[in-house]
């Protein structure tokens, strides 16, 4: 599949997810989905690449980087879907890949995309509809662990040419969210009904958007991969309307936009990498060959 199908991919499958989650909430909180979510996607991916422990300490350190940021994200993110609307905590975690948009390039207009961005997060958290603060602020936590897991798991994509470099970060995010799902959900955790709708979950937001993603990343520099994936808040807004009935109020959808435009402009504007254009193409596809087998 093309690079920007992966991207796009990952994408409709983790907002798809995120709203199946809404009916986890009232059975085992957000923390027990986000144990659940993991563990269960640690068990399919350990089960599909079956990693081992071996390996230089700069790969098992970049994999248990990768694994906490995973953690921290998906325990503020559905904290913040459980107190705001799913566009809104989507628009809001989009500041993260914003940020590696943004400074990926080196021209003055970047100056007016960020402009633009704040007035899109003016827009959304002040007007219409009242956000909850900690929704917000939740969202904005998993916005910053995003894009630090757009950095670390191009790394782990690079020093890592198949998916056991996912399956051991998604493993060592399950151990560190454990201790929260058991706390807030305990034995609930094994009814057979909340397991059932948590596989469907951790399948369609955890297992194939991290592993369509985390190829992407072998074939796109980071700056290219917050392009394609600039459509995301209105992604979510569009899914929670449709899914869960959620409505944003008009400046709100504008505010949505405004953040998705400027992740845009920021992206496609050309900075330094005018000066280098042979060495990162080359460095691109020998990311691909490498990571190509006969069954692509």
């Amino acid at each position: 599949m093309p690079a920007p199908g992966l991207v796009m991919g990952g994408v409709v499958g983790l907002q798809c997810g995120a709203a199946l989650t809404t009916r986890l909430y009232p059975s085992v909180g957000p923390a027990g989905v986000v144990t659940l979510r993991l563990c269960i996607a640690a068990v399919v991916l350990t089960a599909l690449w079956r990693p081992g422990l071996r390996g230089d300490r700069t790969t098992l350190g970049t994999a248990a980087a990768a694994g906490t940021l995973l953690a921290v994200h998906h325990l503020s993110y559905y904290e913040a879907v459980d107190r705001i609307p799913l566009g809104a905590a989507t628009t809001m975690e989009f500041l993260g890949p914003f940020a590696i948009a943004l400074f990926g390039s080196r021209r003055a207009t970047d100056l007016l995309w960020a402009c633009l961005a704040a007035v899109g997060v003016v827009l959304l958290s002040h007007s219409g509809i009242p956000l909850n603060a900690a929704g917000l602020a939740f969202a904005t936590v998993a916005g910053c662990c995003w894009g630090g897991y757009i950095l670390v798991g191009k790394r782990l994509a690079e020093r890592v040419p198949d998916g056991r470099g996912l399956a051991l970060a998604v493993t060592w995010g399950a151990l560190l969210s454990l201790p929260y799902g058991i706390a807030q959900a305990g034995t609930q955790l094994l009814d057979p009904g909340t397991l059932a709708l948590a596989a469907a979950v951790a399948v369609l937001s955890s297992v194939l958007p991290y592993t369509f993603h985390l190829e992407a990343l072998r074939r796109l520099p980071p700056r290219i991969f917050g392009i394609l994936t600039s459509l995301e808040p209105a992604v979510g807004a569009l899914i929670g309307l449709l899914l869960l009935g959620q409505h944003l109020a008009t400046p709100q959808w504008a505010g949505v936009l405004a953040v998705a435009l400027a992740s845009i402009g920021a992206s496609r504007t050309p900075g330094r990498t005018s000066k280098q254009p042979t060495t990162e193409a080359s460095s691109d596809t020998s990311a691909e060959e490498t990571t190509r087998t006969p069954g692509d």
